[in-house]
């Protein structure tokens, strides 16, 4: 039989009992340093306050250990941890496929969508999709797909992006 071990704390700080250096640097409620003091000098000063020795810094030499209201430091530290993931701005990548044979109007559609994706902070993703023969057409359907980002760039209209493979792919030709 071993002996007696204080029992695991599942919380992230060591309070009180469960700081398990000899000696701490000790600061106190109101922010000035008490000095390095023995773990049952610093436990007492904590019990005088009627508040709790919590470590702050384990990885210093000494640990340094405040003496506060845990209770109150861990509502604080949750309301910060709450505020940071409301004001986290997570960014998705938002899909649109695309056929070789998609009409201009389809086009356009797509394009108005893409524009509300980058309107509201999000990335747009344009997949060209290929069905049996359409496979060798796939640089008339890049050239389609370089005249839809240049659509979404200058906010063109549907006639000023024409399928250019019918006429010999007439977007890669100009240049």
């Amino acid at each position: 039989m071993r002996g007696k071990r204080p029992p695991v704390q599942p919380d992230t700080h060591r309070i009180n009992e469960f700081i398990q250096a000899k000696e701490v640097r000790v600061i106190s409620p109101t922010g000035e340093q008490l000095g390095v003091l023995s773990i049952r000098d610093a436990l007492a000063k904590a019990q005088e306050l009627e508040l709790d020795l919590v470590e702050v810094s384990a990885q210093a030499k000494p640990p340094v250990c405040k003496i506060l209201d845990y209770g109150k430091f861990k509502y604080k530290e949750q309301k910060k941890e709450a505020e940071a993931r409301k004001n986290r701005s997570e960014t998705t990548i938002k899909e649109l496929r695309l056929r070789y044979r998609t009409d201009t109007g389809d086009l356009e559609i797509k394009l108005r969508q893409a524009r509300e994706f980058l309107g509201e902070g999000d990335k747009v993703k344009f997949v060209m999709r290929f069905k049996g023969r359409e496979a060798p057409a796939d640089q008339a359907g890049a050239c389609r797909h370089r005249s839809g980002r240049r659509g979404i760039d200058h906010g063109r209209t549907s006639d000023s992006y024409d399928s250019g493979a019918s006429k010999g792919c007439s977007c890669c030709n100009s240049g």
